[in-house]
């Protein structure tokens, strides 16, 4: 939902929570790497745009049936503050994120979460270190982004009061979500909530910051085929097995307009980045 330093967030947990309230909301903060534009002297950790760095034995990622996915954004493992994150990242290689951006069909075919035919329209790489990797040109008909480097830097981040990890901790019954009684879910405390920042930024692990609904009801939802009903416990259950890969802004610098100043996020379940599958990684986009 937003992101600060966790001194900020007691400051703000101890004005309108009580006490034990406000120390288990603050047991629920996740750390993020936050990607800002790098200006002067800052160390780049990735870049929007640009060309993609591929080994010359693999191909570039295409959606069967459409086309060739547009390239969004370059990750060095590396330069990322991986120790201070709490999700199970490489510590070596790059993550390359593509996406359909409709450059091909003038925006006709939409990758969507709850279309399994449109999951092929967006996907995320992990290519290891590996001397053989060049800098690959983009496949005709697709206009490369211009490039913007990124900085990393290690934040706090919060979740919005119905996301499915807060309303477990503070109203278990509550329906999924909806905003419920309890001061977390109060007028006061959200205004200020959303004080801190009210931009989505891009940003590696942490808490999504969901222009809508929590993105993780959004992906338990599509994975679940959309057989069940928000008020059936094991939708809950199954938001609580995704957490935030990665999540790109729209960016002016770049070029980059997702609909109306929307986001795009990659979830993944951490036993699955665990083990590299990133090919089980699951896409959302989402706009005002």
């Amino acid at each position: 939902m937003t992101h600060g330093s966790r001194d900020v967030f007691r400051s703000l947990a101890l004005r309108h929570l009580p006490p034990d309230d406000a120390e288990k909301w603050l047991g629920l903060l996740r750390p993020g790497a936050r990607l800002e534009v790098a200006t002067g002297a800052d160390v780049p950790a990735g870049r929007l745009g640009g060309l993609p760095v591929l080994p010359t034995a693999s191909e570039w990622p295409v959606w069967e049936g459409h086309g060739p996915l547009s390239f969004i954004t370059s990750v060095d493992c590396a330069r990322l503050p991986t120790a201070a994150l709490d999700i199970a990242l490489p510590e070596s290689g790059t993550l390359l994120f593509f996406f359909f951006d409709g450059q091909l069909d003038d925006g006709e075919a939409l990758v969507l979460a709850e279309d399994r035919e449109s999951w092929a329209g967006a996907r995320v790489l992990h290519v290891p270190p590996a001397p053989e990797a060049v800098e690959r040109e983009a496949p005709a008909g697709l206009k490369p982004y211009p490039m913007v480097p990124l900085t990393a830097r290690v934040e706090a981040t919060a979740a919005e009061p119905w996301h499915p990890s807060v309303r477990a901790a503070f109203a278990p019954q509550a329906l999924l979500g909806n905003r419920y009684g309890h001061p977390v879910c109060s007028q006061e405390f959200l205004d200020e909530l959303w004080e801190l920042n009210d931009e989505a930024g891009h940003r590696i692990g942490g808490h999504a910051h969901s222009v809508q609904n929590p993105v993780e009801i959004e992906i338990a939802e599509a994975v679940m085929d959309g057989e069940v009903s928000w008020q059936t416990p094991r939708l809950s259950e199954e938001a609580g097995n995704w957490v935030l890969l990665a999540q790109f802004d729209s960016e002016d610098a770049a070029d980059m307009m997702w609909g109306d100043a929307g986001v795009l996020y990659w979830l993944i379940r951490p036993e699955d980045l665990a083990e590299r599958h990133f090919e089980r990684a699951m896409f959302t986009w989402q706009c005002g």
